[in-house]
């Protein structure tokens, strides 16, 4: 059995193509203009925040303290540093201007001829000057003044308790000027003969006579000599008459 279409001539042709889509009645449903939802609706457990809520505050981030801890300690060492290096300068300084003053005489203890004088652990005694020497040693076979010759007698005892090194090279001589000169310890050698005073052991108790030459401008006249045991105590000045 075939099935015919009846055919109503009374009905109307739709207009348009043919819906497929669900019934009219169901489409009606659209969201409200100017409201687009995406997603869950707010306060869905899943969705959006609620109305009214607050995201917690985060806590402040902390600082790292050992940057600050280091750069203290650093700052510490160099003041440090520049503290010990300012004080070894102030101590090295006057180390040096109390050795400069010794050996310009400034600190020497005054004395006078023919009468022994201490410095540290020599006992000196000055008993002339003679002054105006063009040359000392063997004729022929010596050594010549630049300008003349100073020569001061002195004897040298040892009053310590060890042996110790007599240095002519530590004694110095002045003028009236207070000019300085110094001893011509290749000239004392000839001077002296057997008896030199360059570098001499003197044992505890002994005693060493010598001369100490200054080649000095001819027509000089020494006022004193300064005497030191080493160039590091202040010494005896000796006036010369």
């Amino acid at each position: 059995m075939t099935y015919q279409p009846q055919y109503d001539p009374n009905q109307q042709p739709a207009s348009g193509p043919p819906s497929y889509g669900p019934p009219q009645e169901q489409q009606q449903y659209s969201q409200p203009q100017g409201l687009q939802q995406h997603g869950p609706p707010l306060g869905h457990p899943y969705g959006g925040p609620q109305p009214g809520y607050q995201p917690p505050m985060q806590p402040p981030k902390k600082r790292k303290k050992w940057p600050f801890i280091v750069g203290g300690v650093v700052v510490v060492m160099i003041l440090g540093c520049v503290g010990m290096f300012t004080l070894f300068g102030i101590g090295a300084k006057k180390v040096a201007d109390d050795l400069d003053s010794n050996v310009q005489g400034k600190n020497a203890v005054a004395g006078k001829m023919n009468t022994a004088a201490t410095d540290g652990k020599f006992q000196f005694t000055v008993t002339a000057m003679k002054c105006g020497v063009d040359s000392v040693g063997p004729e022929g076979f010596g050594q010549k003044a630049q300008g003349e010759f100073c020569l001061v007698n002195v004897s040298i005892k040892n009053i310590g308790q060890s042996a110790e090194v007599f240095n002519d090279s530590s004694q110095k001589a002045y003028d009236k000027a207070n000019t300085e000169y110094s001893v011509d310890s290749g000239a004392a050698i000839y001077a002296n003969g057997d008896a030199s005073t360059f570098l001499e052991q003197i044992n505890p108790g002994n005693t060493v006579k010598g001369k100490l030459v200054f080649d000095v401008p001819q027509g000089t006249k020494l006022a004193s000599v300064v005497l030191h045991e080493s160039m590091y105590t202040a010494g005896v000045k000796i006036p010369l008459k």
